[in-house]
């Protein structure tokens, strides 16, 4: 493992003890601990050379100047979900604090710690990021920018009438994102980085099954209308249609169920579908034929059924040429390429719309991820390092 490997594992370890919550890792948006953070990288920043600053959002920002104006930009976030690892987003900031200090020519580069991503404290997600875009300030969505949004802000010392400041420099080329996969992928292949071609577009739904709660003793099966049966073959079904479907994913994720009594026969069931695809048509075909299968199931027991439409993401590319660039310098690090899809959401799926976006994946030792087991091996931080600076003499 390289010095400057060392360093950045050791850095995302440290940047874990500041917490809401002691005991476990929990920074949301903007709250206390996040100054914490902010102290400790701008320290690194600064030593560095680094000119450092926050934007009204709240993202901490670096800017290394380079021999050109050009400016390549790696950032990811710094909050976290509660009780979670060490790495998740912050990896990401750090390597570009490192990539910083380790290149001594080529671009100018800025670093970025976004203040959200994962939607946690007001459940809106990529504030951070959406600053960058100018969709904050640009239209100023009063959903996004909510009165308790905006006095977080001021609570911690920012102005929101200065977010169309925040947007990215016109100077910005390219946007750079590592990020560990969050997955089993990359492990099972027995590869350390993957290259992202896309982020899936998600289809997220609620679904209610309405039956008749009755005595459960006294009911015989072939009077019954159990909404929960009804349920769960539909679950079997989503199971099935998502098995068929390559790269296809769905997730029955919570269930409610009413009354919710040993003796009583389920008369309601309230369930969540999430289906996510690289492919938007794909998607939204199959998640079709998820309700027609649910349609006729209730139908065929007697069950009233009804859906209601909760986000529908589409999916996003990332940039064809950065993406040749990131697969050769990867290859000339000496490391085996892989393309894939995120199934996750991601920053990079905010801002690539705006400007040229790449992501480079690192392997998830288990795929464990949004937990305290979360970890990174050290020689795939070093290949991450040794391709991220090629990358930066290539844009």
């Amino acid at each position: 493992m390289s010095e400057l490997a060392h360093k950045a594992i050791q850095v995302c370890r440290d940047l874990a003890l500041f917490s809401e919550e002691p005991g476990r890792t929990t920074r949301t948006f903007l709250s206390p601990p996040m100054h914490d953070v902010h102290r400790m990288l701008s320290k690194w920043m600064r030593r560095i050379g680094m000119d450092v600053s926050a934007d009204a959002a709240g993202n901490l920002r670096g800017v290394r100047k380079g021999s050109t104006t050009r400016r390549l930009v790696i950032a990811s976030h710094l909050d976290t979900v509660p009780n979670a690892g060490a790495f998740d987003g912050i990896l990401g900031v750090v390597l570009g604090i490192a990539l910083a200090e380790a290149s001594s020519h080529g671009p100018t580069i800025e670093v970025i710690g976004f203040s959200e991503e994962e939607g946690i404290r007001f459940g809106i997600p990529c504030i951070g990021s959406r600053a960058l875009a100018g969709t904050l300030a640009g239209t100023l969505d009063e959903t996004i920018l909510t009165a308790p949004v905006l006095e977080a802000m001021e609570n911690f010392g920012l102005d929101p009438a200065r977010l169309p400041d925040a947007r990215l420099s016109p100077e910005t080329v390219a946007y750079l994102e590592f990020h560990i996969e969050q997955g089993p992928m990359l492990e099972s292949l027995g590869l350390p980085l993957g290259i992202v071609d896309a982020i899936a577009g998600q289809s997220r739904l609620a679904l209610t099954f309405r039956g008749h709660a009755n005595h459960a003793g006294t009911t015989p099966m072939s009077l019954r209308k159990d909404s929960l049966a009804a349920a769960s073959e539909w679950i079997y079904q989503v199971e099935q249609l998502a098995i068929r479907e390559p790269g296809l994913v769905a997730t029955v994720g919570s269930i409610a169920v009413e009354p919710n009594a040993t003796n009583v026969i389920p008369g309601l069931v309230r369930v969540s579908l999430d289906v996510r695809h690289s492919c938007d048509e794909t998607r939204h075909s199959r998640a079709a034929e998820m309700l027609t299968a649910a349609e006729q199931i209730c139908e065929r027991r007697g069950i009233a059924f009804d859906r209601e439409h909760r986000l529908d993401q589409p999916a996003v590319a990332l940039d064809a040429k950065l993406r040749d660039t990131l697969a050769r310098c990867v290859r000339q690090a000496g490391y085996p390429v892989h393309h894939m899809t995120s199934g996750a959401g991601h920053d990079a799926m905010i801002l690539a719309p705006h400007v040229p976006s790449a992501m480079l994946f690192l392997r998830s030792p288990g795929g464990i991820s949004h937990h305290p087991d979360e970890s990174v091996i050290p020689a795939d931080v070093d290949a991450a390092i040794e391709t991220g600076l090629r990358f930066i003499q290539s844009v």
